[in-house]
């Protein structure tokens, strides 16, 4: 890659150059990220720069790299901070795949480190604020570049994709027929981002210095970005709602101080509600891709098992706050096993593996050390599943028959989501939602415990 590399950046430098340091960034399920520099043959100063190829398997097209490049120049336009774009290779011939390269743009994106190290306190106090005027910004944008549809509704959007993936999902129900009846009302379509979330931003000391990752921008509302900003994930464990550094309030103020028009936080809360579904399917996507064989990956599989956060989340949105009992504790991984095997049980032997993992992850650094994390988390969710699952099942099963549902296991969800979706349980309602939570809360003491005992 690295001569196509060269072949392209050079010829849009006009002067020859040699590619240097590619290395691929951690992260990164639908594109791959790399940096590297370029030295010209000239002796000019070298050129730090950044490289987005669509991974294998993803949905976007080439289309989609030739509007990226045309997004960030309406962008500039617009005020909104983001790299300059060095060139664009739409049809991947040069680069192996579709692909854009932009400048290097100096700060952090992990949102963990800019919400929690001493060295962004300061950024923290006005992150809320920049991200009220980058997004208004963003939504003055000039439409051109975005393709000239009629916005598509976006709870059928949802439903249509949910529909699509053909599995059950009882919660995912719920919301969708929470959203029908409080929709907002409409407003005038133009630019959305599509993903402005704390992880897409570049933030240094000073604040925001760069918005990235615009391969989901399209026409729509734009309060779908105000809500997306908001949702539980972007907030990586902050009690702030907007983005992990805000109150809602904050974040309309500074929009509407922009040039942004008036907005409620009943809106956003809506589009937030919306986000966290849309989110939901998005992990289900992701490990189809997987599942799929188009690119097999342990991060995208893992990504599968948080679709039961955003059900919870969602829940907490439409049905209100509930009490939030804790995970069971774990058994001792030696009673974890059964005749006629050996020891170490089953689950010992997922202990070896996790523990080995965790060994690899605080010794290689990039890339290789975040899927070792990943996969010492995916060891540990399958060593729940081991000890929890039997007892999960058979409680399934009983809060089906509760609420009327003849069929078991995942045909009874199944049976228990289209009741919903036909309004059949609408007089039980509460009930529903109880077997329903608790049903989501079984599958989170698997894939993640501690979940729910985080802020909202």
């Amino acid at each position: 890659m690295a001569e196509g590399l060269a072949s392209v950046v050079g010829s849009a430098l006009g002067v020859g150059v040699r590619v240097e340091g590619l290395t691929r960034l951690s992260g990164g399920a639908s594109r791959e990220t790399w940096s590297f520099v370029v030295v010209p043959a000239d002796g000019g100063p070298d050129r730090r720069l950044v490289l987005q190829r669509e991974r294998a398997g993803n949905a976007a097209t080439s289309q989609a790299m030739a509007v990226q490049a045309e997004l960030l120049a309406a962008a500039v336009a617009a005020g909104v901070p983001v790299p300059t774009v060095v060139v664009a290779d739409p049809d991947g011939v040069s680069l192996g795949a579709p692909a854009v390269v932009m400048d290097h743009v100096d700060g952090e994106t992990i949102a963990r480190r800019i919400l929690r190290d001493d060295e962004y306190a300061a950024a923290r106090d006005v992150l809320v604020a920049q991200a009220g005027a980058a997004l208004a910004a963003v939504h003055r944008m000039d439409d051109a570049a975005v393709a000239a549809t009629e916005a598509e509704d976006p709870v059928a959007q949802m439903r249509n994709l949910l529909d699509a993936f053909g599995e059950p999902h009882p919660a995912f129900e719920l919301g969708l027929r929470w959203l029908e009846r409080n929709r907002p009302a409409p407003r005038p379509a133009t630019v959305v981002h599509g993903d402005f979330r704390m992880g897409n931003l570049i933030v240094g000391t000073d604040g925001i210095r760069a918005v990235l990752d615009w391969e989901l921008a399209h026409r729509g509302d734009p309060i779908e970005d105000l809500g997306w900003f908001c949702v539980r994930a972007w907030r990586f464990g902050s009690p702030a709602v907007a983005g992990g550094v805000g109150s809602v309030q904050q974040l309309i103020d500074a929009y509407v101080a922009a040039g942004g028009a008036p907005v409620t936080v009943d809106e956003v809360r809506w589009w937030e509600a919306l986000g966290t579904l849309r989110w939901g399917l998005i992990c289900i996507l992701q490990a189809s891709v997987h599942l799929g064989g188009a690119s097999r990956s342990v991060e995208l599989a893992a990504i599968g098992r948080r679709t039961a956060e955003n059900e919870e989340d969602l829940l907490e949105i439409v049905a209100g706050p509930s009490e939030r009992v804790p995970a069971p504790a774990a058994r001792p991984s030696a009673e974890v096993g059964a005749a006629p095997h050996d020891r170490p049980t089953a689950a010992e032997l997922l202990d070896a593996v996790e523990e080995y993992l965790t060994e690899v992850r605080d010794g290689v650094p990039g890339r290789l050390g975040f899927h070792a994390r990943v996969a010492a988390n995916v060891v540990a969710t399958v060593r729940r599943e081991i000890e929890l699952g039997p007892d999960q099942a058979r409680l399934l099963d009983e809060r089906l028959a509760s609420l009327g549902i003849s069929a078991t296991g995942r045909a009874g969800e199944a049976e228990l989501a289209a009741a919903i979706r036909r309004g059949d349980l609408d007089d039980r309602v509460d009930e529903v939602t109880d077997v329903v939570r608790a049903t989501v809360r079984d599958k989170l003491a698997v894939s993640n415990p501690g979940y729910w005992e985080r802020p909202l």
